[in-house]
């Protein structure tokens, strides 16, 4: 049987295929406990797990408990997060970290919007209930999702109330024109940008967090982790805003270059000499330089809007190719 035909989830009843998918690296503590209580919530769901080369086992236990595994070399949740939405056909995706950090029982919720067509990704937001201000103890994580909502907020202008959580439902047209560029833990941030962004309907369900059990770790570094999502942040801000950030930093170029410049012109008005030369020449320098940002802001805002049209064209195409109907 082929891969494509393996995957292809279509409910034969004509109920709408779920895919329940589970990256894992090194969660053999959980894996058996989140693939059970996932069949025992959602009994005609497909559950799929990834091992990203797992040394303790995770990938033989979650098989025998009935999901079907796959193996993925490349390290890195993004990498893993990437091929799952390439493999796997169906009309909704759950995509939930295999820790047992987030409830199956919240997965019903989650579909809901989606079947209901009120939105084309659901959020688990941990935040709000104030269940994983309780339970996590790991320092600096509230403070970082934090600073990424934040960040988002101010620059994409959509407030959400958890960036980071690893509970998420998607259909399948927002799987199969997901371009998955971050290899890590950053594609909880990608995710979320990018739906802002394309203006994907996007909706947010409390759900109750429980931490890890004893004796299981964390794959998540905050500080070095942390460092690698502000820099997605700040590369889709380029990507994606280029008119906005070339702006900023144009505007910060010309004021250096006034700061230099202003006391420069006020002497040469007051005696007509112009003695710190050295002094004028880098305000005009600065002042050009922030010129030639905001052309290249300019420059690159046409490129984004032309790709912008190809996407829209591309998940048009998408649209028709799964039979579904196109939303304003």
């Amino acid at each position: 049987m082929s891969l494509e035909a393996a995957d292809n989830t279509t409910d034969r009843t004509g109920k709408p295929s779920v895919a329940v998918i589970i990256p894992c690296y090194n969660e053999a503590l959980t894996i058996a406990k989140v693939v059970d209580d996932f069949k025992r919530v959602l009994p005609d769901a497909s559950i799929y797990v990834y091992d990203n080369n797992s040394t303790d086992g995770t990938g033989d236990i979650a098989r025998e408990h009935g999901a079907q595994v796959r193996v993925e070399r490349r390290q890195g949740k993004g990498n893993v997060v990437r091929q799952m939405m390439r493999d796997i056909d169906a009309d909704y995706y759950i995509m939930v970290d295999g820790d047992d950090t987030y409830p199956a029982e919240a997965a019903p919720e989650l579909l809901a919007p989606l079947m209901n067509d009120e939105a084309d990704m659901v959020v688990g937001d941990r935040l709000s209930n104030g269940t994983y201000g309780e339970e996590n103890d790991r320092a600096f994580h509230g403070f970082g999702n934090n600073l990424v909502r934040f960040l988002i907020k101010a620059i994409y202008g959509f407030e959400f109330s958890d960036v980071m959580t690893g509970y998420r439902a998607y259909n399948e047209v927002f799987a199969k024109s997901m371009p998955v560029l971050s290899p890590g833990f950053e594609i909880e941030t990608e995710l979320s940008i990018h739906a802002v962004d394309k203006r994907w309907r996007i909706a947010e369900v409390p759900i109750d967090y429980r931490d890890r059990p004893e004796g299981s770790e964390s794959k998540l570094n905050t500080f070095s982790d942390g460092m690698k999502v502000l820099m997605m942040i700040l590369s889709l801000f380029k990507d994606y805003r280029p008119l906005a950030l070339f702006s900023l930093l144009g505007l910060l170029l010309c004021v250096v270059g006034l700061l230099f410049g202003v006391p420069v012109i006020w002497e040469f008005a007051h005696t007509g000499l112009v003695p710190k030369l050295p002094t004028a020449l880098l305000a005009v320098a600065f002042i050009f330089l922030g010129m030639m940002s905001f052309s290249c802001g300019l420059i690159l805002d046409t490129v984004v809007k032309g790709a912008r049209k190809q996407y829209e064209l591309e998940v048009t195409r998408i649209y028709e190719e799964c039979g579904k109907t196109t939303h304003a």
